[in-house]
């Protein structure tokens, strides 16, 4: 059986919360369905500073709380470093890494990489919501299967507009999909997807959520007064419901993460077996 080295990039700072867990769930699904064996290890980048080497095949860069502004901390340096080693790795090397990064490291990898602006939102973007896909998302093999708008577990404090067409055509990157219209407010609405290269895919939203964990969590007593408390009954009660449905944050859930993983292990596998 093949086996694929994984490293996943938890920058929870230790913060409790279900992408973790949804992230390890997918991998235990796609060894099964792509009959493979993965050998994973964790990186604590924020609360431990830690950030793994390239050796590794496939990277999944979590989501998670707090500013992805500048600041001192010293992982940020280290996670930069370790972005721009993979993405110069790609530009020479046969073997490709590829790269999923999510929410948090959407926004760190964008900033980082000059395509746009990262700023704080008006107010925190928070629920299960549309999101569109641009004339290159529909062409996307990731999202190969997502109708249009598709829905995903959306939870951010800030954003990424304004993008910089020379800077993204400079990188070869493109942007796969956008936020929900909001003709009525007047704002630049936010990025939430971009491909930056063959091999590296970051998403503003969290493909990983799925709906009965989801669900579940939003039931508990704890969860649903607090979201109660911040957002107000309506939303709560939207989101339950939507989360319910299976064609919104389950089957996003089955495309996304699980169409990223099939591809890297299709595009090695072809590789070695070229190379043998």
């Amino acid at each position: 059986m093949p086996t694929f080295r994984i490293a996943v990039l938890d920058l929870y700072n230790n913060f409790p919360g279900e992408g973790m867990r949804c992230i390890r769930q997918l991998l235990r699904r796609a060894e099964t369905d792509n009959q493979v064996s993965f050998v994973v290890d964790t990186f604590n980048v924020r609360a431990e500073n830690q950030v793994p080497g390239l050796d590794y095949d496939i990277y999944i860069s979590s989501g998670g709380p707090g500013s992805p502004l500048p600041s001192d901390e010293p992982w940020e340096p280290r996670y930069f470093e370790f972005i721009d080693a993979l993405l110069a790795h790609n530009q020479t090397a046969d073997r490709k890494k590829h790269l999923l990064a999510i929410c948090h490291s959407f926004q760190l990898i964008g900033r980082h990489l000059g395509v746009g602006t990262i700023s704080k939102r008006k107010s925190t973007s928070f629920g299960v919501l549309p999101i569109h896909l641009t004339s290159a998302g529909e062409a996307e093999p990731v999202f190969e299967r997502l109708p249009e708008p598709f829905y995903a577990v959306d939870s951010r404090d800030y954003q990424l507009t304004d993008i910089d067409e020379e800077r993204l055509a400079e990188l070869g990157a493109t942007v796969l999909c956008m936020e929900k219209e909001r003709p009525h407010i007047p704002l630049a609405r936010a990025v939430m997807a971009i491909r930056f290269s063959p091999e590296v895919l970051a998403t503003q939203f969290h493909p990983e959520a799925d709906g009965e964990g989801m669900l579940r969590y939003m039931l508990t007593d704890e969860r649903k007064q607090q979201v109660i408390t911040t957002y107000g009954e309506d939303k709560y009660h939207e989101m339950v419901e939507l989360l319910s449905d299976p064609s919104t944050i389950e089957y996003t859930e089955s495309v996304i993460v699980p169409n990223f993983l099939q591809q890297a292990i299709e595009r090695i596998t072809a590789l070695e077996t070229v190379s043998r």
